[in-house]
């Protein structure tokens, strides 16, 4: 049986700015409260046009859940890895904070969590995934359906049927990371 990749295919313009992903994320994943803490997050683009037409986009973020993961080649410990379905994992019982994988990664999509004592970073929801076959929270709870999770691998998910009928961009393509966070254009 072929392993699956896991990706999020986003639709920009059907975010609104809401933060149910960023919210229901934290109560999922029990992140802290705090400035600095969050495993997704919604960034609000510059106005555009002039008054009184105006416009505004956002785009959502989290872990790229990189094929060439810069995050785990610095990881001194082992602690960050990839599982066999593409997802960028940290063992936060092998972690000892030292924030290599945090400079590395050219996203910002890792922090410190100073509860657990290690780096804290977006996981796809694994325990949702694996547990019960539910999707990430961020997915599950967004009202206008911006995020698409699915497995790449399967041409008949929904991640890959919009990936073929869609133009889309992935974010830093010159980092050579190879990003599974794909964005539509």
């Amino acid at each position: 049986m072929k392993n699956k990749r896991y990706a999020i295919v986003l639709d920009t313009r059907r975010c609104i700015d809401c933060k149910a992903c960023t919210v229901a994320c934290k109560a999922e994943n029990g992140v802290p409260l705090g400035r600095q803490n969050y495993r997704n997050w919604v960034t609000e683009e510059p106005l555009r046009g002039s008054y009184p037409n105006l416009g505004q986009s956002f785009t959502p973020g989290q872990c790229m859940h990189c094929g060439n993961t810069p995050c785990d080649h610095v990881c001194p410990t082992g602690a960050t890895g990839v599982n066999a379905d593409g997802i960028v994992t940290v063992d936060y019982d092998k972690c000892i904070g030292c924030k290599y994988c945090m400079t590395a990664c050219p996203y910002n999509a890792r922090f410190y969590n100073e509860e657990k004592g290690s780096v804290d970073k977006c996981t796809f929801c694994s325990h949702r995934v694996y547990g019960d076959g539910r999707v990430p929270a961020c997915v599950e709870t967004c009202p206008t359906k911006v995020r698409v999770f699915g497995d790449l691998n399967d041409p008949r998910s929904e991640v890959s049927l919009l990936l073929a009928s869609r133009p889309y961009r992935v974010e830093k393509p010159d980092k050579g990371t190879k990003p599974f966070l794909f964005y539509l254009m």
